[in-house]
């Protein structure tokens, strides 16, 4: 899931939104904190307030008089409640009693430079509920205002939940803001998706009249051109295969005129060289490439080595041990190729080790979701620089792997491609004894 969501273009493209919103709100405050903190501001709140307070004071007068108190509640919408000597009076019988308060200065009014306003002299803070309370003192009575107005409650929603309910909100509506912008892509990916596997005459659907939208109607003019050429090459590889089968068949009935059997058996032998390198090569551009179109059957796989061997090794039958733990033992393969890939791994082992060595061993099991087939024989083997040219073109490894002992270097090469072409890979084990060991791994689902 956290992977998926990195990478995600909206998922990023959101979390742009929000450091950017974050970095927005950080400098915002800082520049009222700093315009607030300036001296100028801060000496006009200080000044202000202090003369707010001066006012009260002396308009209540010592002894307090209740009945200025109450003239300044109808002006201004707060409560007074005076207490003192002989004396306990509040505008509102609501009034919280003193014991109830719990008064103590204020960090916004003090000497610190993130204070809102220099300290007050003689003025305490309390809050309780929804009312903040300020407490002054005069002549040994105590005079506390309370804002707003005790009867007063507050009829919006609280400021800090409603700005983080509207950030929510916000961010809501810009994920889906963004997940409608950037729904194009998966349709994009989709129908490439379809185009990689092959399926040059998928389109993609028109999306929308913007730059996703071209780029859909790129891929689709893309995969058109590349069905086209790619039917071009076909026609081309059709015709180099017809206008190269129609000499070699002239070569091989002027053959049956020479009289010299032993040059006439060297010519046939070229010629049924060229002609394999021929159909090697065509069937080595077949697959050569990730939409090779192959044509699966649900196979028994045992049953496909038998008929192997039985077609093509009959006459060396007793040199091949085969190992397949089930007959029930099946996989959707194309078994023509499937039977081409064995048919070369076979060819080889038995061209490049003796009887005497021991039997080639073909082997088929299950391992991790997947059909492992094995061929091995106990010749001389490969060293490892001859390993990593496996599967190369006309590579052939040493002096004993020359055309005389018919090996074209091609064998290899189509049985890595015919792998390939199931979704698989072909490699050559590490058996640390002698001989070859190559293996082929097939999934047993495709997607």
């Amino acid at each position: 899931m956290l992977n998926r969501l990195t990478r995600s273009l909206s998922f990023r493209l959101l979390l742009i939104f929000l450091v950017l919103g974050g970095l927005f709100v950080l400098g915002t405050i800082n520049a009222i904190q700093r315009f607030y903190n300036s001296d100028e501001i801060r000496g006009l709140i200080s000044g202000h307030l202090s003369l707010h307070v001066s006012y009260v004071r002396d308009d209540i007068g010592v002894p307090p008089r209740p009945d200025r108190a109450l003239a300044i509640t109808k002006k201004v919408p707060v409560d007074i409640r005076i207490f003192g000597p002989s004396i306990d009076w509040a505008s509102n019988p609501e009034f919280p009693r003193v014991e109830e308060l719990n008064f103590e200065p204020s960090p916004r009014f003090s000497d610190s430079p993130d204070a809102w306003a220099d300290e007050l002299a003689g003025v305490d803070f309390a809050s309780l509920g929804s009312h903040d309370f300020l407490r002054m003192r005069q002549g040994g009575y105590d005079i506390i205002v309370s804002t707003p107005r005790i009867a007063d409650k507050p009829s919006g929603l609280p400021l800090i939940p409603s700005i983080i309910g509207l950030g929510l909100t916000f961010l809501l509506i810009g994920y889906a803001a963004v997940q409608w912008l950037f729904r194009p892509i998966r349709l994009i990916r989709e129908g490439a998706a379809h185009i990689g596997r092959g399926n040059f005459d998928h389109r993609i659907e028109t999306i929308r009249r913007d730059q996703l939208g071209d780029l859909a109607l790129d891929i689709n003019k893309l995969a058109g051109d590349v069905e086209s050429m790619l039917d071009a090459k076909r026609a081309l590889l059709l015709g180099i295969s017809h206008e190269l089968r129609t000499p070699l068949s002239r070569m091989r009935l002027a053959l049956e005129f020479i009289d010299d059997e032993e040059s006439a058996e060297d010519l046939r032998n070229e010629i049924r060289e060229m002609e394999k390198i021929v159909v090697s090569l065509l069937e080595a551009e077949r697959l050569n490439s990730r939409h090779a179109q192959l044509s699966r059957t649900e196979t028994n796989v045992k049953g496909l080595i038998h008929e192997l061997v039985d077609d093509f090794f009959s006459r060396e039958r007793n040199r091949i041990r085969i190992e397949v733990p089930s007959d029930e033992l099946r996989a959707s393969v194309d078994e023509a190729r499937i039977t081409l890939m064995l048919k070369n791994l076979v060819a080889n082992a038995l061209r490049y080790s003796s009887p005497d060595d021991g039997p080639v061993v073909i082997s088929a099991a299950v391992d991790n979701g997947g059909l492992v087939l094995g061929v091995r024989d106990h010749g001389p083997g490969l060293s490892r620089d001859q390993a990593a040219h496996i599967g190369e073109p006309f590579y052939r490894s040493d002096k004993s792997r020359t055309r005389e002992s018919g090996g074209t270097g091609l064998g290899l090469y189509l049985a890595s491609l015919v792998a390939t072409a199931h979704g698989g890979s072909l490699v050559l084990l590490d058996t640390g004894e002698t001989g070859a060991a190559f293996e082929a791994r097939i999934p047993l689902t495709t997607s």
